[in-house]
């Protein structure tokens, strides 16, 4: 009777979900990393597949010049640029989160799974925004459903590196833990892509005029917010040491001005 008592125990132990049990932090990078490289390749395919101009129609209406019938599908082309730079960054926002990490949970996994399902709608909002690239009330919701699906592959990101932070003593190395310099850089880069994708989703509410070129121009120019905001951290943060600092200088100061003054001075 009690070995039945013991097996029954032992088999609700092990068949009991538990989020905050450990995952293979290998097998979710490589799953992530196909999945990626997946996206990709299907966009690779759209462009290369829709955009190619006919020979005859090159000969006939641009009178042999490639360069003119390229220039046709320039917004397909910006459309194209835009969305891969979206998936190269978030890509690599990625395995930053994952190199910081030095153990996986299934919480963890089932947030990257969310954010993975976003990343694969993608391709989707590649071919409504080349699609819909004149001005009109569906280009504006095409680049309102892009924002969206970018919005929720980033936050799920987010999501991911909180987790990390709550049992931050076994999943995060030391380095990258809570008030780190590491730290500040991984929540400016988790935190770009959230507030880029709601800005832009706001401004198609506010004005008219915003269209898929500003957009994609957008996610072009998001690199180099990349580049600047790590220099605005690293500067932000060299000025918060040397203000401590000061400050620390001069209340050393003030004690050994104090130590050096008589009672009698001291009192007076």
């Amino acid at each position: 009777g009690q070995r039945r008592e013991e097996e029954e125990h032992h088999s609700l132990e092990t068949f009991t979900f538990y989020l905050s049990e450990p995952l293979s932090k290998e097998r979710v990078e490589a799953f992530s990393d196909g999945v990626y490289a997946i996206v990709a390749t299907l966009l690779i395919l759209d462009i290369c597949e829709d955009n190619v101009p006919d020979p005859g129609e090159v000969q006939e209406k641009f009178h042999g010049s490639l360069l003119e019938a390229l220039s046709e599908y320039g917004p397909n082309y910006l459309a194209y640029f835009g969305s891969f730079v979206t998936i190269g960054l978030l890509w690599f926002v990625h395995h930053s989160v994952f190199l910081y990490v030095t153990k996986a949970t299934r919480l963890m996994g089932l947030l990257n799974i969310l954010s993975l399902a976003f990343i694969g709608g993608l391709p989707l909002a590649y071919q409504l925004t080349s699609e819909f690239a004149e001005k009109s009330h569906n280009e504006i919701e095409a680049i309102q459903v892009s924002c969206v699906i970018t919005f929720f592959a980033s936050i799920f990101q987010f999501a991911i590196w909180t987790t990390a932070l709550l049992n931050e003593e076994e999943t995060l190395h030391a380095f990258a833990r809570y008030g780190g310099k590491e730290h500040a850089f991984m929540f400016a880069k988790l935190a770009l892509y959230p507030c880029v994708s709601l800005g832009a989703f706001f401004l198609t509410c506010l004005l008219s005029e915003f269209s898929t070129a500003i957009f994609h121009l957008m996610q072009i120019v998001i690199p180099f917010a990349f580049l600047a905001l790590r220099i605005f951290v690293r500067i932000s943060l060299t000025a918060i040491k040397s203000v401590m600092s000061l400050s620390r200088q001069k209340v050393v100061l003030l004690e050994e001005e104090e130590a050096c003054l008589s009672p009698n001075e001291t009192l007076s």
